[in-house]
């Protein structure tokens, strides 16, 4: 299938050629892949209806000609996992996992290396130069010795060295920096120049676009399966409401948008969804420039975060790319601490079995912040992109002197110390306080919900009441330390419950954390006063704002002096 690049400044197309970088016209690099867009869907569905579900399912859509199949390393065709505890817990029920963990480093990087060093291969370049801050050089790597070309890899010092370890493992010769990631990218583009070797460059690597553009279209056949068939007439295809990624450069998004407007353009499919990019805190130019509505982000030359994967302080042009699209298609950028990014992590992995790479925990802490904040709303699909869990290369195998290093000066600039969470305190003292803990709720899933959330924190043992009836009953046989009680049960309601505990001396000082899906009106709440600690929405609470009630009784017991 035929392709041409178009330059994206001055419009002008010639063939492709992956040595190919200015435009002949304008010299802008910055050029995208089109390709015969009608052609292509008059017959792509029934063609790819007996190819396997990876990435070169879509090849009439990649920029390489002719794939050479011992390339393969089993790239694409990942996982929709739908997380239905995490969905329960946020009242979210369509929440779906895109678990590019299963890629073949663990890294949804391998896409973009695939495509890359297959149009590298079948153009004859033997030797290649790659800037990265740990996944996209270990997937590069991986990909770069199947072909037979070599890999400098060139990485900023701050980079895990479990990382550095795997691409030298794959025989990637790592050049590691001393200073910002945006200064390694400079000077491997010295050392790519210096010797006329092919370098990544990222957002405008044709190659990389296209190859993350797959993920787009595996999670609408994804969802179709899982949801059914679109209600649009004449549609192929279901899309998500939401796509939702953690951003360094940016490239991702912008593949990943260009993928669904494609389906869009053949018509396979008709809403294109909304994206949420979320950058760390620490290091979130775009998120800056996107609150003050500035058309070009300014550089964070200094990043403040431990998540190194995320921390490209200069977008350059993708910011303009991707805020145009986010103005066109209702998106939005958010930024979250490293702290949140770890929470996520951890709640991840104990509500759907899923352990991540703090990237990734960064683009679920940024899903609970926009479903807080009321931005993603209760009935929408969304689709979280796990981009990766990197597994650690043995260090034996290496020996020494697997690394080349390169310092650069740099200012002095004092680190922020890491705050101990209110995890790891609750991990410590929270089940000595409260042992035993009764949960009151007649839904068999929310009482499970909140006993998996505190599960995840400690050895407690646990009760459970299906109604008001059986509340009383447990609390005079089993003397629990603390009730978790909501209020809208049959028989007797939690106000009921409520009521008998506080005019009886035995139980009147049992602290009380009250769980409801209704709304209470001034009088509800003028009852619940002075008889509870604390009052949570079903739905509306993260597993951090349980603690939060713990917690706060921690203290209140604490001060005085009872248990």
């Amino acid at each position: 299938m035929s392709f041409t690049i178009r330059c994206m400044d001055c419009g002008h197309t010639t063939p492709y050629h992956p040595g190919d970088i200015d435009c002949p016209n304008c010299k802008s690099q910055w050029r995208e892949a089109l390709y015969p867009y009608e052609e292509i869907a008059s017959s792509f569905p029934q063609d790819i209806a007996q190819r396997r579900f990876d990435l070169w399912r879509y090849r009439e859509l990649l920029p390489v000609h002719n794939p050479l199949p011992i390339l393969k390393l089993g790239e694409g065709g990942t996982p929709l996992i739908q997380a239905a505890n995490v969905g329960l817990m946020l009242s979210c029920p369509n929440i779906f996992i895109k678990d590019e963990r299963q890629s073949p480093t663990a890294s949804f990087k391998d896409r973009q290396a695939a495509v890359t060093i297959a149009a590298l291969k079948e153009a004859g370049i033997t030797e290649m130069v790659a800037a990265s801050t740990g996944n996209v050089a270990i997937s590069y790597s991986a990909y770069a010795a199947r072909a037979g070309i070599k890999l400098w890899a060139f990485v900023t010092s701050l980079v895990p060295a479990l990382k550095m370890r795997e691409i030298a493992l794959y025989g990637g010769q790592v050049i590691k920096v001393t200073g910002t990631y945006d200064q390694v990218k400079q000077i491997a583009t010295e050392f790519a120049e210096q010797r006329g070797l092919y370098l990544d460059r990222g957002a405008r690597t044709i190659t990389s676009i296209e190859a993350m553009k797959t993920i787009a279209y595996e999670i609408a056949e994804q969802l179709t399966e899982e949801l059914g068939p679109p209600e649009e007439p004449g549609t192929l295809w279901r899309t998500p409401t939401w796509y939702i990624q953690s951003i360094s450069g940016g490239m991702g998004p912008v593949g990943v948008s260009k993928g669904f407007r494609e389906m869009a353009r053949m018509g396979f499919t008709r809403q294109v969804p909304a994206i949420a990019a979320i950058q760390a805190e620490g290091c979130a130019p775009m998120v800056h420039a996107w609150r003050e509505d500035r058309e070009e982000a300014e550089a964070v030359t200094n990043p403040q975060t431990h998540i190194e994967t995320l921390a490209t302080g200069t977008p350059g042009r993708v910011y303009p790319i991707l805020r145009k699209i986010f103005k066109e298609d209702r998106g939005v950028f958010e930024s979250v601490t490293d702290e949140e990014a770890y929470q996520a992590m951890h709640t991840l992995a104990k509500m759907e079995g899923i352990s991540a790479e703090p990237a990734a925990g960064v683009a679920f802490a940024g899903l609970f912040k926009l479903i807080h904040a009321g931005i993603i709303t209760p009935s929408d699909v969304i689709v979280v992109n796990c981009t990766g869990h990197t597994m650690p290369a043995e260090p034996l195998v290496l020996g020494s002197g697997w690394a080349r290093s390169i310092i650069l000066p740099r200012k002095e600039e004092k680190s922020k110390p890491q705050e101990e969470g209110l995890l790891a305190a609750l991990n410590r003292v929270a089940p000595d306080r409260f042992p035993r803990i009764l949960i009151a709720d007649d839904a068999a899933d929310a009482r499970c919900l909140v006993r998996r959330i505190l599960q995840s924190q400690g050895e407690y043992i646990f009760f459970e009441a299906a109604n008001g009836r059986e509340t009383l009953d447990l609390v005079y046989k089993e003397h629990p330390d603390l009730l978790i009680l909501d209020l809208m049960m049959p028989e007797m309601d939690g106000f009921a419950v409520l009521d008998n505990l506080k005019t009886d001396p035995k139980t009147a000082e049992l602290p009380v954390i009250v769980s409801t899906a209704k709304e209470l009106t001034r009088d509800e709440k003028n009852r619940l006063q002075g008889q509870i600690q604390a009052l949570m929405q079903k739905g509306g609470f993260m597993s951090d704002a349980l603690f939060e009630e713990v917690q706060a009784l921690l203290v209140t017991g604490d001060k005085n002096g009872s248990s």
